[in-house]
């Protein structure tokens, strides 16, 4: 009988640690998105942690007939990462992200955990060296 407790403890214990990995430390997704950034601020009562909202172009509808403005809400880990957002509130922003199943709460406040700013440039100017021109 002793034997039998302590495979089904080691079992128990196995299958909760593999469910806690897949639901907090599994990255679910990677991507990127693009957005002008709208606040970006460290709060929190016992963890402090950056938080931030990026206001993408366009519109989305959650119920036929009410348009809202298409947000992406996200947390941030790296200090090196946050400085950068920090120096860039207002401008438009392309950011790379991972999603996970679960968050933390040292890790933030969102599922979307940003980890790197690809492109920082002001808003509504576009880059002239892509546009075609006559020699």
């Amino acid at each position: 009988m002793k034997k039998f407790a302590w495979i089904t403890g080691l079992i128990l214990v196995l299958v909760l640690g593999i469910f806690f990995w897949w639901k907090f430390y599994f990255v679910f997704g990677e991507g990127v998105k693009a957005g002008s950034l709208n606040y970006f601020v460290k709060k929190g009562v016992v963890f402090k942690t950056w938080e931030g909202r990026m206001v993408q172009e366009g519109f989305q509808s959650p119920t036929s007939g009410a348009l809202q403005s298409n947000e992406f809400r996200f947390s941030v880990t790296d200090p090196e990462v946050a400085a950068v957002l920090e120096r860039n509130s207002g401008k438009h922003l392309e950011l790379r992200y991972q999603e996970y199943n679960g968050m933390l709460p040292w890790r933030g406040t969102s599922v979307f955990v940003v980890t790197e700013v690809i492109n920082a440039s002001e808003p509504g100017k576009a880059d002239s060296s892509a546009l075609p021109y006559d020699k």
